[in-house]
């Protein structure tokens, strides 16, 4: 059985935060820019406070069968309430999707790379 590779995207919204919290974020704003965002196995945060209160952690994670998913998904959860938690960031409505890059379809340029064998 092969690897799979899953992508789990946890979105919220920050709430509650105290002018402090909202300084602190704001000042680390670059660090969690949407433009340096990528999937990591201990996830990345983005997020542009100036604009909305919304969030998005990406994360990486893998597994054997198609039902690992489900796990990678909740550790994805799992790890981003404990992030905001430990800071004393309050948030709500937090949602996560996750996709099994071993199903995704393949784009044109991998269409025609596996056309031409290679």
């Amino acid at each position: 059985m092969s690897t799979r590779t899953f992508r789990v995207t946890v979105r919220g919204v920050f709430d509650g935060l105290g002018a402090d919290q909202r300084a602190e974020l704001l000042a680390r704003a670059s660090e969690h820019d949407v433009l340096h965002a990528a999937f990591t196995p201990e996830g990345h945060l983005s997020y542009n406070l100036a604009a909305r209160p919304a969030f998005t952690f990406r994360f990486q994670d893998s597994g054997e069968a198609k039902e690992d998913i489900l796990e990678a998904t909740e550790r994805a959860e799992a790890a981003a309430e404990a992030w905001l938690t430990e800071r004393g960031y309050g948030y709500k409505n937090l949602r996560s999707k996750a996709e099994d890059l071993s199903q995704a379809p393949l784009g044109k340029r991998q269409r025609r790379a596996a056309a031409q064998g290679g």
